[in-house]
């Protein structure tokens, strides 16, 4: 039997988010301002989100093994320091690219932050593979797929709306057909309707019109697109 992966879905979402972001970086001229502020701006998102979904697996999910194996959470909180090293190295990168004048100091600068950002794809790809193994193992280990659900819920909770606006949107756009259609249908079973009508928006948003037909006409014969 398949277990419940909690995982899953925002580790597509966060591994698009980089692939996305790594690609811009590669295509701008740093010396073009028009081309440079919005993925810079992407890059700042990038490391938000990854800030706060770290803070979130410790909160939740080492929380839930720590009393287990408490040298695995220590391995695991160690590889978030890292990871926030990491970010506050790009962030640097990031002011001090506001403060420049010439286009030379900004093509090299901008080299920096694409091999700075390099190296944060690679340590969080790496990462995250891990927790899908390692962590992953514990937590069917010692828990149930009912009681994940739970911490996935509790972990919902805390989120405020516009960063969980931001997660479901990279979601929206890793995820296949089949994925997004039996997350909108549990959506739409078990949220209030605004929630419901919220993530259509966003699906509308993000998706070519032949995949939000195929997956709303699977969701119900009634589905409508949000006005």
């Amino acid at each position: 039997m398949q277990r419940y992966n909690l995982f899953y879905m925002i580790h597509k979402g966060l591994r698009e988010m980089l692939y996305t972001t790594a690609s811009h970086l590669q295509k701008i001229d740093f010396t073009e301002a028009e081309e440079t502020e919005p993925v810079l701006a992407q890059v700042q998102q990038v490391l938000r989100l990854f800030d706060k979904h770290a803070n979130t697996e410790d909160d939740f999910v080492l929380t839930a093994i720590e009393a287990y194996e408490p040298s695995v959470v220590t391995l695991f909180e160690e590889e978030h320091v890292q990871d926030h090293e990491l970010s506050n190295k790009l962030r640097s990168l990031l002011a001090m690219f506001q403060e420049l004048t010439t286009d030379d100091e900004k093509t090299e600068l901008g080299s920096a932050i694409r091999l700075s950002f390099t190296e944060f794809l690679v340590f969080n790809l790496k990462h995250m593979a891990k927790e899908e193994t390692v962590l992953n193992n514990l937590l069917w280990r010692y828990y149930s797929d009912e009681e994940l659900h739970g911490i996935t819920q509790q972990i919902i909770s805390q989120i405020p709306p516009e960063k969980m606006q931001e997660y479901s949107t990279w979601m929206m756009r890793a995820l296949s057909n089949n994925e997004i259609k039996s997350w909108l249908k549990g959506i739409k079973n078990n949220a209030p309707g605004f929630v419901f009508t919220g993530m259509l928006r966003i699906a509308e948003n993000e998706l070519p019109e032949n995949r939000l037909h195929t997956i709303l006409s699977g969701i119900s014969e009634g589905a409508m697109l949000a006005e």
